[in-house]
């Protein structure tokens, strides 16, 4: 056997009576929907569930699945610990899964784990299915994984593997893919409202409808982390899962009184898996992505392209270049321009992967003899130094998308009612030498308060109570 069937479904505490204690019943579509969803597994019989979601283990590098032969967990944290379920892990599937897994590249496995419990995003999905299973049957095993910082690719991958070992071991499997849509959706939600929350709902609703993964891996990353949704990798894993199948796609239910995207859909399968090759996504994605790269390298500015040439020279070779040395500059093809050898400026040199940030290092005021050595020298910090992420290793090169951001002189002001997001950058500082930053026109950053507070976090200021100053400034952004 393979994949029977999927379901995309979301994860809110207060579907459950316990939690909600009355308030379940403002997403009654949702109860339905899903008690729906949860009576077609049911009548599935599958002997295997694999769950994945947003609130397990959590790595930027590696996908965690959960080790053991058993596991459980309550509702304890929302006021319901009476609310308890429990599951018995499918031992077998998960070590095929860990083996097929290494041997595609992809970095899963059961290490790391930190919280044997289950976590609500599995047991929401849970409490529908139990409670439509029969008293006389055996219930199913489970799998459950987290999710990752990797790419959209990696993601789908994993359910490449999670159906091929379906089949291999004979397995009747039921995927769910737990995740909520977007959490901007109203001004009274958890995150408060952002004009691309309900773009993103709307946009996922199209792919439960039609059953697009290709939109589904193609999502804009801007689009989603804007909208702040937490199931779109979960769901990308689910697509996989169902990689060359053709599949009747349902949306059963979507609405958003809370401010955050509740939406149930069932895929069922209608070929073989792995028959229908118009449905190969991977591909798809990944040649589009590579003409996508190929375009944005032929549109790099000089700015950029010596940001590129500087961390890729010092990634393979070991060595800096020199901008004022004709043999290192020769690949660029012209030569640089008197803002770059004789200007002097700060600069941030920025460095994303699939849309998610990579590394960003920079100077406020300039360092170095020149514009082009701050470059040169920022790109390298990027890309081998920001403490935040590992350095970049030569088989990411190709995969890395830069911003230069050349700043003006910051000058000082008086109040947050001087900036504006989009305009400025901000430096929040203090008497004692802290201080913190942040460029202007980010993704996720609507608000001068929630600017001048990223930025205040990251010099390790407390608004509320450190004494502190101001400036704003512009950047000439490159990309």
């Amino acid at each position: 056997m393979a994949i029977v069937a999927a379901f995309a479904v979301p994860h809110p505490p207060l579907i459950i009576p316990a939690v909600g204690n009355g308030r379940e019943r403002d997403i009654q579509d949702t109860i339905d929907a899903y008690g729906e969803a949860g009576r077609r597994i049911a009548g599935l019989a599958p002997e295997t569930l694999v769950i994945s979601t947003p609130h397990s283990v959590m790595y930027r590098d590696y996908i965690h699945i959960s080790p053991g032969s058993r596991a459980h967990g309550s509702f304890a944290q929302f006021g319901a610990p009476e609310a308890a379920y429990g599951c018995d892990y499918d031992v077998g599937f998960v070590d095929a899964l860990c083996a097929a897994a290494d041997a595609a590249g992809i970095p899963a496995g059961t290490e790391g784990e930190r919280d044997p419990l289950l976590d609500h995003a599995t047991m929401v999905p849970l409490h529908f299915i139990w409670k439509a299973w029969p008293d006389d049957k055996p219930r199913p095993k489970v799998v459950r994984m987290g999710l990752s910082g990797l790419s959209p690719a990696v993601h789908y991958r994993l359910g490449q593997c999670v159906q091929a070992v379906a089949g291999e071991l004979g397995r009747r499997t039921v995927y769910v893919a737990s995740g909520d849509l977007s959490h901007r959706l109203t001004a009274d939600g958890p995150y408060g409202f952002a004009p691309d929350g309900p773009k993103f709902d709307e946009a996922m609703g199209d792919i439960f409808r039609t059953g697009d993964f290709l939109a589904l891996l193609s999502m804009d990353p801007g689009l989603a982390e804007r909208a702040a949704e937490c199931g779109l990798r979960s769901f990308q894993i689910m697509a996989g899962a169902l990689d060359r199948t053709s599949v009747s796609a349902e949306l059963l239910s979507h609405e958003g009184p809370f401010g955050v995207g509740y939406g149930v859909a069932a895929f069922t399968p209608t070929s073989a898996a792995g028959a229908d090759a118009s449905r190969s996504f991977l591909e798809q994605y990944e040649d589009a992505h590579v003409r996508e790269m190929v375009g944005r390298k032929a549109a790099e500015d000089l700015f950029v392209r010596l940001a590129r040439l500087s961390l890729e020279t010092y990634v393979r070779d070991g060595r800096r270049i020199d901008p004022g040395n004709p043999h290192d500059m020769a690949s660029l093809g012209k030569a640089l321009p008197a803002e770059l050898l004789d200007g002097r400026a700060g600069c941030f040199v920025s460095l994303k992967v699939g849309g998610e940030l990579r590394g960003c290092m920079g100077t406020i005021l300039p360092t170095r003899s020149s514009l082009a050595e701050e470059i040169c020298a920022n790109a390298v910090s990027a890309g081998t130094r920001d403490p935040r992420f590992p350095a970049v290793r030569s088989s990411e090169l190709s995969e890395l998308v830069y911003d230069v951001d050349v700043l003006t002189v910051p000058e000082p002001i008086s109040s947050p009612d001087e900036l504006d997001v989009r305009r400025y950058g901000v430096i929040v500082s203090t008497a004692d030498g802290r201080r913190g930053l942040l460029l202007p026109d980010l993704d996720g950053v609507d608000s001068v308060e929630q600017q001048v507070g990223i930025a205040a976090r990251k010099g390790g200021i407390d608004l509320g109570r450190d004494g502190w100053t101001l400036e704003r400034f512009e950047v000439v952004r490159h990309a």
